[in-house]
């Protein structure tokens, strides 16, 4: 079993990481392809994380998944609140019976840190770039991963990543932490990762 990384966050919140390299075969066995996706490693990534989700919890109803307008699946009335990354060889997932979840799984790569005029302010560079054990891919990686998971854990679409996620700071290493996040101005919000196999995995959670 590829399990890379699995947590109980908490009584009713669980977390984990599966290293992809397995035939589709292995995965059709056990989960069903719940949409038409043309490229096979795609398809890889979709199981992975469909199956994460019963390993996580084995009555975890994967035929009862709907996708909401905004892409972000869920389940009609929410026995589980759930999240899925995928980012190369890696799936994660993120299950709770009681919390508003958010997860997000990234490979370190230079093709962040060109972009990252667009997701990050000046004062968050700053901030990461303070955090001396991270060079400066690293810290537009992880920012761009923190603001992945407050995003899917909004759920809802339609949210400025600049301006609308402001990372305020940063406690850790470049191996684990939290880092803390104001979002519309309004909702404060603690993003902890974890750095494994030169990914960054990161994940919210709240009670409302």
């Amino acid at each position: 079993m590829p399990l890379v990384y699995q947590q109980n966050i908490n009584a009713t919140t669980k977390i984990a990481v599966w290293h992809i390299n397995e035939p589709e075969d292995f995965f059709l066995a056990q989960v069903p392809l719940q949409k038409n996706i043309s490229h096979w490693h795609k398809r890889l990534q979709h199981l992975a994380g469909r199956l994460l989700l019963k390993e996580l919890y084995p009555d975890f109803p994967i035929n009862l998944i709907q996708i909401a307008d905004t892409k972000k699946p869920y389940l009609e009335d929410e026995p589980f609140h759930f999240s899925i990354s995928h980012c190369g060889d890696y799936a994660a997932a993120i299950v709770s019976k009681e919390y508003r979840v958010g997860v997000d799984v990234e490979l370190v790569n230079d093709k962040i840190g060109l972009i990252q005029k667009k997701f990050m302010s000046e004062g968050e560079k700053k901030m990461f770039n303070e955090q001396r054990s991270m060079n400066n891919v690293q810290c537009a990686t992880l920012c761009w991963s923190v603001k992945e998971s407050v995003f899917k854990w909004w759920g809802k679409g339609s949210v400025d990543f600049k301006r609308g996620m402001l990372l305020k700071s940063i406690h850790g290493d470049n191996s684990e932490g939290k880092v803390y996040c104001l979002f519309k101005n309004e909702t404060e919000l603690v993003i902890h990762y974890l750095s494994f196999n030169d990914n960054f995995l990161t994940w919210v959670l709240t009670d409302h």
